[in-house]
């Protein structure tokens, strides 16, 4: 559950509303410290438990075997042909983290995209770093033009219009 202000009143994602040091609950009210954050154990019941190295290695290896694990991250390098292509696969990952509210570490460089994911309170690798990494890959990677069944054409084969260096 995250929170807000919202002038002088603190609203969380739960819809609670929170003013003047009272917060109502379905007709109860108890005294709450509107200055105090949202503790993270409130935003998740369960603990994620990290996955072994080897059960990572096997799983990006059998769904997206372009990603590695690599010092306690599991990683992809996107190629891009211009700073364009690099804002636009940044974008992408960006929403779809934010989708999935989950944030990956983004590095960016004129030609490239560096995504790296790991689940800070597990302090490792959980299934929410596996999924969202393969709808990370799934969308930048997309290339509707290539499908036999899409109606869309996708980016033209023409260098002037290629932003991203599909593998």
């Amino acid at each position: 559950m995250s929170s807000g202000f919202i002038g002088k009143r603190l609203c969380t994602r739960a819809g609670e509303a929170i003013e003047g040091g009272l917060q109502s609950i379905y007709g109860e009210q108890r005294k709450v410290n509107p200055w105090k954050s949202v503790e993270r154990s409130e935003m998740t019941a369960t603990r994620e438990k990290a996955m072994a190295e080897a059960d990572v290695i096997a799983w990006l290896s059998a769904n997206i075997p372009e990603w590695r694990l690599e010092d306690g991250w599991i990683r992809r390098t996107y190629k891009t042909n211009s700073w364009k292509g690099t804002l636009m696969v940044v974008n992408t990952v960006g929403h779809l983290a934010e989708a999935a509210w989950h944030h990956p570490d983004i590095t960016a460089s004129y030609a490239w995209v560096e995504v790296r994911l790991m689940t800070h309170s597990a302090k490792g690798i959980t299934d929410k770093d596996l999924y969202l990494a393969k709808k990370i890959e799934e969308v930048v990677q997309w290339q509707p033009g290539s499908e036999t069944d899409n109606t869309l054409e996708g980016t033209p084969k023409d260098p002037r219009f290629a932003y991203i260096k599909y593998d």
